[in-house]
Parts: C-alpha cells; sequence; structure tokens
C-alpha cells in the first residue's frame, strides 16, 4: 500500500485555498504550555518542525523562546513564510527553510526538539513516519508530536460532512497506546501519549459549507464547549487531539 495518503499538488491546492495565513501568534498558542515545559526543563536551544509549512510552531518558537529553529517541508511558498514571520516582528533569516521530501532525505543535523503538528495521521505506515522523525532528535532531545483525534465527536462530524478530508487521514493511527508503542520499539522514554483537549469541532474551508451544516456545528460546538467546561476532562469520545511526548536515551 502506499504510504501517502496525500501527495503534493493535494497541499498545492490546500494552502492556495487558504486565506489570512499571515497571523500574529500568540503567546498562549495551541500547545504552549507542554512546549514551554519542555524547553525549560531539558535546555532546549535547538528545534525542528517536520511538516509544518507556513511554519506557526517554528515562529512561535523563534518569537517566544528565542530558539534556533528550522522549518522542513516538502511544499513552501517562501512569500507566504516571510509574511508569517513580518507579521511576528520577525525576519526572513530567523528561521532556516528546508523544502525536500522528508521520505528522500538524510537529515544533515540533530535536534534538541523535534515536532510535528498534524503530519503523522497523513500516512498509512505510522511506524516508519514517526522513526522518520526520531532520526531527526539528538541524544537526550526530545520529540513532540501533536495529531486530530478524528475517533472522537469530531472524526464523526468531518466523516458525516467533509468525507474527502476525513479520507486523507490514518485514523488508525489516532491511538495513544500504538504511539506509545512505536516510540518505546524505537527506543525512547515515553513521557506522555494521551487525549489532549476538552472538546472541539472544525472545517476545512467551513465558509464553503451549507449552511444547515454550518449551524448544526456551531450548535454542538456551544453544546460540547459547556458540558466540558461543567465536567472538565480529555477522553478518547471529545478531546480533538492526541500528544506524544518521548526522549531519546
Amino acid at each position: 500500500m502506499d504510504n501517502l495518503l496525500t501527495d503534493r499538488q493535494f497541499w498545492v491546492n490546500y494552502w492556495e485555498s487558504k486565506t489570512g495565513l499571515s497571523v500574529n501568534i500568540p503567546a498562549n498558542y495551541l500547545f504552549h504550555e507542554q512546549l514551554a515545559s519542555i524547553i525549560k526543563q531539558q535546555g532546549v536551544e535547538t528545534a525542528i518542525e517536520l511538516g509544518g509549512f507556513p511554519g506557526y510552531y517554528a515562529v512561535f518558537l523563534k518569537r517566544y523562546f528565542k530558539l534556533d529553529v528550522t522549518l522542513l517541508d516538502y511544499f513552501v511558498h517562501q512569500p507566504v513564510t516571510n509574511a508569517l514571520l513580518e507579521a511576528n516582528q520577525l525576519k526572513a533569516a530567523d528561521v532556516h527553510i528546508v523544502e525536500t521530501d522528508l521520505f528522500n532525505y538524510t537529515p544533515k543535523q540533530q535536534f534538541d526538539l523535534v515536532l510535528s503538528c498534524g503530519l503523522i495521521e497523513h500516512f498509512n505506515d505510522t511506524a516508519d513516519i514517526i522513526n522518520r522523525h526520531i532520526s531527526f532528535v539528538k541524544p537526550g532531545g526530545t520529540l513532540f508530536i501533536t495529531l486530530p483525534n478524528f475517533r472522537a465527536l469530531n472524526g464523526w462530524f468531518q466523516k458525516s460532512f467533509d468525507k474527502e478530508n476525513y479520507d486523507k487521514h490514518n485514523i488508525n493511527c489516532m491511538d495513544p497506546q500504538l504511539l506509545r508503542e512505536i516510540c518505546e520499539k524505537a527506543g525512547l522514554s515515553v513521557v506522555q501519549s494521551r487525549y489532549f483537549g476538552r472538546f472541539s469541532l472544525w472545517f476545512e474551508n467551513e465558509s464553503q459549507k451549507p449552511a444547515a451544516v454550518r449551524i448544526l456545528k456551531k450548535t454542538m460546538w456551544l453544546a460540547g464547549k459547556v458540558f466540558t467546561k461543567i465536567i472538565p476532562f480529555d477522553s478518547r469520545q471529545l478531546s480533538p487531539y492526541i500528544i506524544l511526548e518521548a526522549r531519546k536515551p
């Protein structure tokens, strides 16, 4: 089976459909607490974001933690990344860019922190893509991976109303225990592998969806937010994300 659930043209089309990409990234950006803890406790100085165009996390780490950061993706439109950097009071030289196919690339260096957010679920062979991440991690360094949890209510919503997008994701990899086992087999020590977040629903290109679907999404989103505010917990059924944090010996 082909390992890729997407191709380059998919990502070209995906990013060309987006507007407002050059945003001012806040200090409380998603996963900021987890990343801040890793950086402080592990003395992180270098980091690479894999598959992260236009580079939100690379920019976040540079702006707020002054790390030496690299962005690697096989589709990078430099003017978009430059505009994002400018919107965050940074210069083009502040983030190293590597535009390459991860599957035909040998790391030129290793990093204290290797992260990807929303990458591994686009491949059929989960162990293979995680091991490619691990090859970038320095001894003593940290691997930090996040991905959506489409086994939750959000996944049902995607499958019901955006099947084309849902089918671009490997649902089987959305399993914290599987991710833990892959890392442990590779010799890493797993700090955490778990469901993360109270509740959320989202669509790609929501404004293009039928009005009835957008109203249903908003209604379910509000109900879920109220419920998980009253009874806050992370769970397979409701949490929108999975996070994996592991250390390399």
